[in-house]
């Protein structure tokens, strides 16, 4: 299943790095306030389903662009085509393609790949992770004053910005640097290889965060909501670090949290 996975991202970055080479021709749609999607995007994110479904058409998908379907089957694709989209919009080289295989309700295929830097980031749940066949493990930084910190500010949705700058406030007086590249799959996948120490962002898809938080907890990280529960996958608010850092970094945001944004108990 993860060379079915690999082969259909490699072929949505090859959809991607041709458009790339004229932005400015793309048809541009906006889904809603911020919230920007090209031809690109659809076109890379049919090229996904369409290898994926000719490999497993019994499979089911769950498409940023596309949406549901066949969401009662066991196997269940989670595809994020082009997680950056603003970012590619401007030529700004820091977006992918993402990719995650959820079997009865557990995460256990990722694929997050970069075709700008032809970056293969992947996973298998028990197997570990990679990028580029290479085995990846996050950082063994043990205190969060000496972490760097990657998140994603509030674009869509202002609803928590006031919880967040309060948040962001507080992690940037703990830490040795904050990055906000703009790719929220990039973003988890950068903590699995170790490039940065930890993550966090409120009110992110399923699609965005799915095959990242496979990455970081198959490179030995930890992945959590902002309580350190798992419901970050539902949530999409989600903490994701080294154990160390991990704890540290639920110290520093627990403070600012408001009901909203705790573990839903049903």
């Amino acid at each position: 299943m993860l060379t079915i996975a690999i082969k259909a991202a490699r072929e949505a970055g090859r959809i991607i790095n041709r458009a790339s080479q004229d932005v400015g021709a793309l048809k541009i749609q906006s889904k809603t306030f911020n919230d920007f999607v090209s031809e690109v995007d659809r076109s890379a994110e049919q090229a996904i389903i369409d290898t994926i479904r000719d490999a497993y058409p019994d499979h089911g998908f769950l498409g940023e662009e596309s949406g549901k379907s066949n969401s009662d089957a066991d196997n269940i694709w989670i595809i994020d085509p082009l997680d950056g989209t603003t970012n590619f919009l401007h030529n700004f080289p820091q977006y992918c393609v993402s990719i995650a295989l959820q079997q009865k309700g557990v995460l256990t295929q990722a694929v997050i790949y970069d075709p700008v830097r032809n970056d293969l980031f992947t996973a298998t749940k028990g197997r570990g992770a990679f990028l580029n066949d290479k085995r990846i493990r996050v950082t063994n930084r043990t205190k969060l004053q000496a972490s760097l910190i990657s998140t994603g500010f509030p674009f869509r949705d202002f609803t928590h910005l006031d919880t967040y700058l309060a948040m962001l406030k507080d992690m940037i007086k703990n830490t040795t640097g904050i990055r906000r590249p703009g790719s929220a799959a990039l973003d988890l996948a950068y903590v699995a290889a170790g490039f940065t120490d930890g993550f966090f962002e409120i009110n992110l898809s399923t699609w965005d965060i799915a095959a990242g938080g496979l990455l970081v907890q198959e490179a030995g990280g930890m992945v959590g909501d902002f309580e350190g529960n798992e419901s970050w996958l539902n949530t999409g608010n989600i903490v994701a670090a080294n154990a160390k850092v991990f704890s540290q970094m639920l110290q520093v945001l627990s403070p600012h949290l408001t009901d909203s944004l705790k573990t839903k108990v049903a």
